[in-house]
């Protein structure tokens, strides 16, 4: 199940499966759901064209008149539905050339039969990877279809008891790390990036905080400040020269904040009504 795009790995995919095929004839079927993704790109269509045209050839390749290799659609599942199809499957196969988290690994996982479950195949390059070590997921570089046709070859004839381990190991983190967690964890990551301004410091930005990666040049402000408070008061020159610092760090700082601050206050000039007087508009600042 996987958006049609070439970070799908999808033609890989198909490549794994004819070299499977060659090696098993008639072992095993494959459905690949692949829902239509920015098919206004030119480059999109022809992946999809490239994907569909090595479908066709595994198909004509392998199949018989009353089986077919490859089921393929372009057609979308509800949440339901595809989890009824990943408890069906004997194996997941997840091999996305590099991917973010990719929760349909976990949904795979999650859906299946404690008494009978399946096989999750997993791309390395999928975050999800981070989560399922080796003795979990059958782990495989997407790049190499022969990797991918030895794992799914692997998890179709593994063991039931072998199945079952793999499987509980995986559900019990997802079960112990739930939406909730990620949530939490996240926001205390975000957190991490506050930097406090004292008012009496930065009187321009006002109280409270400001994320660091949009004002990454406070940190010179701040440090050009600290140097000036060291400086004994009564050098008067060494003082002055501090503060030069001071005041070139926070023009540097505040320069691309200054449009910002000037838009807050920009009202629109006055349109003319139709019987030729100027009327009056109130502006509003922008947030």
């Amino acid at each position: 199940m996987d958006r049609l795009d070439y970070t799908k790995g999808i033609d890989k995919r198909v490549e794994a499966f004819n070299q499977l095929l060659a090696a098993e004839p008639g072992s095993i079927s494959l459905l690949q759901i692949a829902p239509s993704s920015r098919a206004d790109v030119d480059e999109y269509r022809k992946y999809k064209e490239d994907v569909e045209n090595a479908i066709n050839h595994v198909n004509a390749e392998h199949g018989t008149e009353e089986w077919r290799p490859i089921h393929y659609t372009n057609e979308p599942f509800s949440q339901a539905a595809l989890a009824r199809l990943y408890r069906a499957a004997h194996v997941g196969v997840v091999t996305p050339l590099r991917d973010g988290m990719n929760l349909v690994a976990k949904e795979y996982v999650a859906a299946q039969d404690p008494e009978d479950p399946g096989v999750l195949v997993l791309s390395k390059f999928a975050g999800a990877a981070e989560d399922f070590n080796e003795d979990e997921a059958l782990l495989v570089d997407p790049n190499h279809p022969e990797e991918i046709a030895d794992a799914i070859s692997k998890a179709a004839n593994m063991p039931l008891d072998e199945r079952v381990k793999r499987w509980r190991s995986m559900m019990d983190k997802i079960e112990s790390y739930t939406i909730h967690d990620w949530s939490a964890d996240y926001l205390r990551e975000l957190d991490k990036s506050r930097i406090t301004i004292p008012a009496d410091q930065f009187h321009h930005l006002g109280l409270g905080w400001t994320n660091e990666a949009q004002m990454p040049l406070y940190q010179n402000y701040a440090a050009a400040l600290t140097a000036y408070s060291e400086i004994d008061p009564a050098d008067a020159a060494l003082k002055q020269a501090a503060y030069e610092d001071v005041k070139l760090a926070f023009e540097a700082l505040a320069a691309p904040l200054k449009h910002t601050q000037d838009r807050l206050w920009d009202l629109p000039a006055p349109a003319a009504s139709r019987d030729g007087h100027r009327g009056q508009e109130l502006g509003a600042r922008e947030d």
